[in-house]
């Protein structure tokens, strides 16, 4: 047994049944490096939990937490053959409705869009202070 330092979780989530997920959160648009590195990194999380808990049912992935090619469906060049899609990855809606159930992502963006609503008049003005700048 080796003692290591590993990397932290960026989100953990334990069901009611007490399986964990450890997601990484990343950019829209990781490059593959980051994904050739959290491969190494949940493995280091699934050996550090399994060496305190023999027993417990690990779940690793990436989330994404909104997908920038919508409404067509997330596709990386970067990705390929590094990830179980299925099992390891979950953009936007998929992420979003793990977290908080069914139709949790269409509520999160009818959110942003009553703020934006709302508020629109004062983020512009926010965003013209930027403008004059250059």
């Amino acid at each position: 047994m080796h003692t290591i330092k590993p990397t932290k979780v960026d989100l953990l989530v334990k069901s009611k049944s007490g399986e964990l997920y450890f997601f990484d959160i990343k950019s829209a648009k990781p490059n593959s490096n980051e994904f050739k590195q959290f491969k190494r990194t949940s493995l280091e999380w699934v050996a550090v939990t399994l060496a305190e808990n023999p027993s417990a049912k690990i779940n690793t992935g990436i989330a994404i937490p909104y997908n920038p090619y919508a409404p067509e469906p997330y596709a990386r060049w970067t990705m390929r053959g590094m990830l179980d899609l299925q099992e390891e990855l979950k953009v936007a809606e998929e992420f979003w409705d793990f977290l908080g159930g069914e139709g949790a992502y269409q509520t999160l963006l009818d959110c942003f869009e009553q703020v934006g609503i709302e508020m629109g008049d004062e983020i512009d003005a926010y965003f013209a202070k930027f403008k004059a700048l250059k």
